[in-house]
């Protein structure tokens, strides 16, 4: 009996989510693996040191291959993945726009795995819009990429409840161990044609925008559990950030951690005594106890440690101008 089909498979990936797929993709025998992709390295930090993406980095640190791609879509690079003749290329969290010759290259076409339970939060901040808007679930769907965004016929969904204490950064880690568990599965299923695309409902899609930095501003009018979502949303980047005011003087600070106190209220932005350790600030409905904040140019510390150096002084939280 002739041993299975094992379908060639080239990988195209960025962010973290990425990581965990191409680990897949490298250790699982039933598919073949031709070779991965990521962008540019780039300068970082405030000595712009050239530094890889994180599927960049885990290749570098692993011994595997990683293609550093300037233009996906330059002539010169096409012929160099058309010689590997992939039946797939796997695209996750890329960063480059694919054109019509590259989608049409493999012969299974080009699939992504899309941080979202589509037709639901399409676009680039699937995972940080689920956090904002509560969601008490989100997922990691398979699509068939075709020119628009992510509008292409969906392969399978994989759901991850959420319980209201996810930070953007795990959940991005969770949900590229959840696409890693399914992917091979999922190549072999549609090679097979046990599992075909279903068209998505436009009707029902939505469409969430790239972060900016200054969507971390904190507004102390709205509710406690809207800001709470904030900082578990932009954590670690953009960071959820005020202005604390205090009779030594102004300092920035980003909340790092805090939970909602549904049985204090106050004038929004002002700080409730209730306790010489605890800052809690009233907000719009509810109050927010803050739990860690990092002030400008220091690192996280506990509230209290932030409280004890205000050494008794009233402090009010207000929204950077």
């Amino acid at each position: 009996m002739p041993a299975p089909y094992r379908p060639k498979v080239y990988f195209l990936g960025s962010g973290a989510i990425a990581v965990p797929v191409l680990h897949e993709l490298v250790s699982d025998t039933r598919i073949s693996f031709v070779g991965a992709g990521t962008q540019i390295d780039r300068p970082a930090g405030r000595k712009g040191v050239l530094t890889p993406t994180p599927a960049g980095a885990f290749g570098d640190a692993s011994g595997i291959a990683v293609e550093r791609i300037a233009d996906v879509n330059d002539p010169d690079y096409l012929a160099h993945l058309r010689s590997a003749e992939p039946d797939f290329v796997v695209v996750v969290s890329f960063g480059q726009l694919l054109k019509s010759e590259l989608l049409g290259l493999p012969k299974y076409g080009c699939v992504n795995v899309h941080a979202s339970l589509l037709p639901k939060y399409r676009g680039a901040s699937p995972i940080v819009q689920s956090i904002l808007n509560r969601d008490s679930s989100t997922g990691v769907a398979l699509m068939q990429m075709e020119k628009g965004l992510d509008t292409g016929a969906v392969y399978a969904v994989w759901d991850r409840p959420l319980d209201g204490t996810e930070y953007a950064d795990p959940l991005e880690n969770d949900l590229g161990e959840l696409a890693a568990a399914n992917i091979v599965s999922a190549l072999l299923d549609i090679v097979s044609g046990k599992l075909r695309a279903v068209p998505q409902d436009d009707s029902r899609a939505t469409v969430c925008r790239k972060i900016k930095k200054e969507m971390g501003i904190i507004d102390w009018n709205k509710d406690a559990r809207e800001i709470e979502a904030m900082i578990r949303a932009y954590t670690p980047w953009p960071g959820a950030v005020c202005m604390v005011k205090t009779p030594r003087g102004d300092t920035k600070a980003a909340i790092i951690k805090a939970k909602v106190r549904e049985d204090l209220s106050g004038v929004p932005g002002k700080s409730l005594d209730c306790g010489k350790k605890e800052i809690i600030v009233a907000c719009g409905k509810y109050a927010l106890q803050i739990l860690e904040i990092a002030p400008s140019g220091s690192k996280a510390m506990p509230a209290a440690a932030f409280r004890n150096g205000l050494r008794g002084e009233k402090a009010e939280f207000i929204a950077l101008v």
